[in-house]
C-alpha cells in the first residue's frame, strides 16, 4: 500500500463522479455518514447540501468533518481529508457549484432537468486540506491478481 500521494498521484480519482462520504457529527458525538456529490477545486472539496440539511448543522456546532472518497476498482485508490469546512452561504457561488456538480454526475442533459427542478437555496461544504490522508495498491498488484503490468481500474474476469 502506498501512503501519503499527491493529488496528482491518485490520477483521475477526484475527476471520477463517485459519491464521496461525509462524515459530521451528532451534538452527543455520534458520527453521520452521507453519500454526497462533490468537486475537487482549488485545492478542496465542494459539496452542496440545502441551507437547512443536519449536516449544515452538525459542522456549525462541532465545527469538523471528514471526507472519504476512493474507488472501487484496482488500484483502488483512496482519499480522506479531515478539517474544519467553512459553510458557504453565497448564492451565486452556490448555483455555480450545484451547475457544475449536475453536469459532472448526470450529464448535460440530465443536470438540465435536476437544475430545473432544485431549490434556489443551495450552500457549499467547502472542505480545504487540514488533515489529508491518501493511498493507493499499485504496488500490490500481483497480491490482487494482476500481473506487473496492469490495467488501473479494471477488474479481472469473474468464473
Amino acid at each position: 500500500m502506498r501512503k501519503g500521494l499527491s493529488i496528482q498521484e491518485l490520477g483521475d480519482l477526484l475527476e471520477r463522479p463517485y459519491n464521496a462520504t461525509l462524515a459530521t457529527y451528532r451534538r452527543d458525538g455520534s458520527v453521520l455518514l452521507s453519500p454526497v456529490w462533490h468537486e475537487w477545486r482549488d485545492d478542496g472539496f465542494n459539496i452542496i447540501t440545502g441551507p437547512d440539511d443536519v449536516k449544515v448543522r452538525h459542522i456549525e456546532r462541532q465545527h469538523r468533518a471528514v471526507v472519504v472518497v476512493s474507488d472501487n476498482d484496482f488500484p483502488f485508490r483512496g482519499i480522506e481529508l479531515s478539517c474544519s469546512p467553512t459553510i458557504v452561504r453565497d448564492i451565486r457561488f452556490g448555483q455555480d457549484t450545484l451547475r457544475r456538480i449536475a453536469v459532472r454526475y448526470l450529464g448535460v442533459e440530465r443536470a438540465q432537468v435536476y437544475l430545473r427542478s432544485s431549490s434556489e437555496s443551495i450552500v457549499v461544504i467547502r472542505m480545504e486540506p487540514g488533515d489529508l490522508r491518501t493511498w493507493d495498491f499499485v504496488d500490490d498488484a500481483e497480491s490482487f491478481g494482476f500481473g506487473a503490468t496492469h490495467e488501473p481500474n479494471t477488474r479481472p474476469t469473474q468464473g
